[in-house]
């Protein structure tokens, strides 16, 4: 897969994004440009049903629009056969979501581990960087637990630490601190800001909460299709 570095992490040009035909089209997307500079924490806010997934599932190669283009870390997705895009969420893009999603049976050491298994990294790098990732999320001590010993904000900081582990170039965040209380929640949004500082990562975080959009170093909001930035 070519590459083009650019000081632009995330470049969205005139995307369109319809569900259905005609007179019960639902149109998610409608013209959505805006750029993100590397090493931002960028806010998408907007109510629920805006448009916001749909928009992070376009950016991070798992939808495709009607119309426009996307660039992720120098890469034209419209240029990009499926293993292509699957390159490009595996190394270049790491993914969050509010279910946490992880998987019940391992522990979070082991979790956080996958992506590097995937990849057959060399064991010993691999524990490496899984004990880095714990400690960074602060659950070093808390990697032999399973997700269901963990809290809520455990299993978040969990899967930051998963979303972590392939270094990716730029971290997207669906509404991660939905399923937590207000405090946690902002612990998690902290954690994401300092993740950004010292993994050098790019995020875009998807979020309706008003009280974490002050953490962000910007923040664009989603309302019947088309994006403005605050």
């Amino acid at each position: 897969m070519s590459r083009v570095v650019t000081e632009t992490m995330v470049r969205v040009e005139d995307v369109h994004k319809s569900y259905g035909t005609g007179a019960a089209a639902v149109h998610a997307l409608r013209g959505v440009s805006f750029e993100v500079p590397r090493g931002e924490l960028v806010a998408l806010k907007g109510r629920s049903g805006s448009g916001k997934t749909t928009l992070l599932n376009i950016v991070g190669g798992l939808d495709t629009p009607d119309h426009g283009r996307v660039h992720v870390d120098g890469s034209d997705l419209a240029g990009l056969d499926e293993a292509g895009l699957l390159a490009l969420r595996r190394d270049h893009v790491g993914f969050v979501f509010q279910s946490f999603g992880l998987i019940p049976i391992l522990t979070a050491a082991e979790n956080v581990g996958v992506p590097l298994r995937l990849r057959r990294a060399d064991p010993r790098e691999r524990e490496e960087r899984v004990a880095l990732l714990l400690s960074l999320v602060g659950l070093a001590d808390h990697a032999a637990q399973r997700p269901g010993e963990l809290s809520g904000g455990q299993q978040q900081r969990v899967a930051i630490a998963r979303a972590l582990a392939n270094s990716p170039s730029l971290l997207i965040a669906d509404e991660p601190t939905g399923q937590l209380d207000a405090e946690t929640g902002h612990a998690v949004m902290e954690l994401l800001r300092a993740v950004v500082r010292s993994e050098r990562v790019t995020a875009l975080v998807a979020t309706h909460d008003a009280t974490l959009l002050d953490l962000a170093d910007r923040v664009l909001e989603l309302g019947d299709g088309e994006i403005t930035e605050h």
